[in-house]
């Protein structure tokens, strides 16, 4: 199974928006923006990420040939099958972005050297406890952790070995010390969670947003438990603002404890483009599963509709024809929709319109 791996305004008298960035009339005003920014770097995140390469996955090659063939042909015998038994149960069995899947649950946890991960796989009931406290625990997912976590610690130490963190901290990570501080500038105009919040009718955990850039998440964007997710250093400033709209969405809706909306999306499984879809895609995008295929579209039809908000203007239907080879059906389907019903934040939350609509069976035609 795919496991859905996903500026206090104190005061103000006059604020103008311009291209989706709060500008503030300082003559007039004293105002603190509700989003605060941070944008770091990961030796952590990256090397999770970096196992995608590491596994020999083909998927990933093209994005970073010239790092999987310095460190390939170093691998031992026994760091070679636990990086395949990870791949394999991951990946192959389960249908999981290996990166995606492993840096969720290790955002869990406080350890970030290959030491103190290896360590925090020792006392893993830790990380479990601090996934219980957020939406993402899931038994499965869980239970499919603890049986990669021998095949973790053995690739960890692998990579102790081959000193892969001096080789991070002495190449990868000037490359992203460049760019972060430009990045974190270009973000700082942007006050997103308001918007956020309104479309999702609740607040966010928090109002401080980490954004991790990384040298190895090509071609992906994670969500983290908390305000945090992972974006990557190629991309461009539009690119990483359109993710970190897109990762705070997640998830729209809570359907462990939503009946009503989970029977209502259920309506959606005799669809046969959506689910021709859902079988076929390329799994290595991830959204192998009927529940997540549907979340990953509603945020991507929300993100669009926030972001056009922000100055995003991106073509909507030219841009779900080319992302992912052209899965996301359900999400320009939506979108449609929701320009064409005049779905607007504060008249109804996100929830609320997609039940309606679905009820109405007016998504169901929408093709």
């Amino acid at each position: 199974m795919k496991i859905i791996i996903r500026l206090i305004v104190i005061s103000f008298i006059c604020t103008s928006l311009s291209n989706g960035a709060a500008r503030i009339d300082q003559a007039h005003t004293t105002i603190r923006v509700k989003t605060e920014w941070q944008v770091i770097s990961s030796f952590k995140y990256d090397t999770l990420c970096f196992l995608n390469v590491l596994t020999g996955d083909s998927f990933y090659q093209k994005f970073y040939a010239d790092e999987f063939a310095r460190f390939d042909p170093r691998n031992s015998p026994k760091a070679r099958t636990a990086l395949a038994n990870i791949k394999r149960i991951l990946k192959d069995e389960n249908k999981n972005i290996v990166s995606a899947f492993l840096s969720l649950h290790f955002s869990a946890t406080d350890a970030e050297t290959l030491d103190e991960m290896s360590r925090s796989l020792d006392d893993s009931n830790r990380i479990k406890a601090n996934l219980q406290n957020t939406v993402y625990y899931n038994k499965d997912a869980w239970k499919l952790f603890k049986s990669v976590e021998k095949d973790l610690k053995i690739v960890f130490q692998y990579l102790k070995t081959e000193h892969f963190d001096v080789y991070w901290q002495e190449e990868i990570l000037p490359r992203i010390k460049v760019k972060t501080a430009d990045i974190g500038k270009y973000l700082s105009n942007y006050d997103v969670i308001p918007e956020i919040e309104k479309h999702l009718g609740f607040n966010l955990t928090s109002t401080k947003i980490v954004v991790y850039v990384l040298y190895f998440s090509r071609p992906h964007g994670m969500k983290l438990t908390g305000a945090r997710f992972v974006t990557d250093v190629s991309y461009p400033f539009d690119v990483v603002l359109r993710i970190a709209i897109h990762e705070l969405l997640h998830p729209p809706y809570d359907l462990s404890k939503d009946k009503e909306l989970r029977k209502a999306l259920d309506t959606l499984r005799t669809n046969k483009i959506l689910t021709d879809k859902i079988r076929n895609h390329n799994p290595s995008f991830g959204y192998n599963s009927f529940e997540s295929f549907v979340e990953e579209d509603c945020v991507r039809a929300l993100d669009q509709i926030i972001g056009e908000q922000f100055g995003l203007k991106a073509d909507a239907l030219q841009r779900f024809k080319d992302e992912d080879e052209g899965m996301h059906v359900f999400a320009a389907a939506l979108y449609n929709l929701m320009k064409h019903e005049k779905y607007e934040a504060g008249q109804d939350n996100f929830r609320n319109f997609l039940l309606k609509i679905l009820r109405s069976g007016k998504l169901l035609n929408n093709k």
